[in-house]
């Protein structure tokens, strides 16, 4: 891996594009495993709770027990194994910082929507210093066997709104389950490197009949001559009266989906870091005080692009251009 620029965040972003082909991995991609749930950026940020004020992307506290010997992170020393030479190249940048980069990067080489990210997370140096901050934050997120009212409480918990909580549900899209790490096995759509919308699609289709297997309860169907599987937590989404009218918008319309997801995704990697309270620091927390989406809170100085004003740590990484929040709002309503 190459050593780039301090600060030069495009660059660094053009070092983990290199790392996502992975032959040996998972359908040839390291992908996934940066970004789909029971993955590295999601297991970062996922265990936030606004009721606490712990947990979050900031510390990189997966590093060290107990987050790192949890059975919900099995297999994801494989994402960090990954990223560690760039790491070693740059260490000035933090391990918070480089696994959210990673997520983002990713989700975007392999077709789907700029997610905006900005840097200045930090690392915890020891395992006391992660508890100490963090506190006890096992057990907070998704169990794949449990229906639609764990899936609720689990992402309220955050501050995500049925909305929000369908579209992240989307990036099942990508990746597959593995039984010696989550029990479940099989992907959720034939290509699982390609973002898209087609695991809402298929989730509306009546094709899923129960496994009959020794593993624990899941739907499989055959589609395209290839096996694919539901979790419980998927089929909840159209047993669920909130959550179904969701599905069914994401997969008539992919343009919402990512427009969508991309919001919520950087909203959740944004979730219990530590910066000042403006611009999209200030978006976010606010969004997940009301348990609103994003672009349904009212912004941080009018109209203004919410990355304005969070100083040299906090700019948007997504370079010049304008404001990437507002940008992708003027999209979606074209």
């Amino acid at each position: 891996m190459s050593r780039v620029k301090e600060g030069d965040y495009q660059a660094l972003r053009e070092e983990v594009k290199k790392v996502l082909k992975q032959p040996e991995y998972d359908d040839g991609s390291a992908g996934p495993v940066f970004v789909r749930s029971l993955r590295l950026a999601w297991h970062a940020s996922g265990n936030f709770s606004l009721v606490e004020h712990n947990g979050g992307s900031n510390g990189a506290g997966m590093r060290y027990p107990p987050e790192s010997v949890d059975p919900a992170n099995a297999g994801l020393h494989h994402a960090i194994s990954f990223l560690i030479p760039i790491q070693a190249a740059n260490p000035w940048i933090s391990h918070a910082d480089l696994w959210t980069l990673a997520g983002t990067t990713a989700i975007q080489a392999m077709g789907g929507p700029e997610i905006p990210w900005q840097p200045g997370r930090s690392d915890y140096d020891s395992a006391e210093a992660a508890e100490e901050h963090r506190g006890v934050v096992g057990d907070r997120l998704p169990d794949g066997a449990l229906g639609a009212s764990h899936v609720r409480e689990v992402f309220t918990r955050m501050g995500f709104s049925d909305r929000e909580i369908v579209a992240l549900s989307g990036a099942h899209a990508l990746g597959r389950c593995h039984r010696d790490r989550s029990g479940f096995d099989g992907p959720w759509v034939v290509n699982p490197t390609r973002f898209s919308n087609q695991y809402f699609k298929l989730l509306l289709r009546p094709i899923w009949k129960p496994r009959e297997w020794d593993g624990p309860f899941q739907y499989e169907a055959t589609v395209a001559g290839t096996k694919l599987m539901m979790l419980p937590t998927d089929m909840a989404l159209v047993e669920d009266a909130g959550f179904k009218p969701w599905v069914e918008k994401y997969a008539a319309d992919q343009d919402l989906f990512f427009k969508d997801f991309s919001m919520a995704f950087g909203k959740l990697i944004e979730l219990g870091v530590d910066r000042d309270d403006t611009g999209f620091a200030r978006l976010v927390k606010k969004s997940a005080e009301q348990g609103k989406p994003l672009d349904q809170t009212a912004k941080p100085g009018g109209g203004s692009c919410p990355f304005a004003g969070t100083g040299a740590k906090g700019r948007s990484a997504g370079g010049v251009g304008g404001c990437p929040f507002l940008a992708m709002n003027r999209e979606a309503k074209l």
